[in-house]
């Protein structure tokens, strides 16, 4: 199983696809005519990260923006990673470093956490030296 999309509603739409195309890397894409605002963002050539207009919810029972709490982003070449953190720098944006101890089934990973103006937190992770 592999993770085909995740999608993110948000209130500052602009913010979150400025940055996912200019820092993340994603290109944008073809997205069907939906009613509502939004983007199809691509890696690799498929559509990985749906972006969707959205007001801040008010009272509505269990759903509020943003609708999830973090996605991840695994870069594996230690150049990509290197740009990434280039790009996070040259642009001011604050990132939170953290490290995933080894274990037997895996190897330890290096991980930036980026909090976006929408209040959704990304998460690049690598295992590259």
């Amino acid at each position: 199983m592999q993770l085909d999309h995740a999608t993110i509603v948000t209130a500052d739409l602009d913010t979150a696809r400025r940055f996912f195309v200019d820092i993340a890397g994603l290109t944008e894409g073809a997205r069907p005519p939906f009613s509502v605002d939004g983007y199809w963002l691509y890696a690799n050539g498929r559509p990985v990260l749906h972006l969707i207009g959205g007001a801040p919810a008010s009272g509505a029972a269990g759903r509020v923006t943003p609708r999830i709490d973090h996605i991840s982003f695994r870069l594996d070449d230690a150049g990509e990673w290197q740009a990434l953190v280039e790009r996070l720098d040259a642009r001011g944006i604050g990132y939170q470093s953290a490290q995933v101890p080894a274990s037997p089934a895996q190897p330890a990973e290096q991980q930036l956490f980026v909090a976006l103006a929408p209040g959704v937190v990304i998460e690049f992770v690598t295992a590259a030296r």
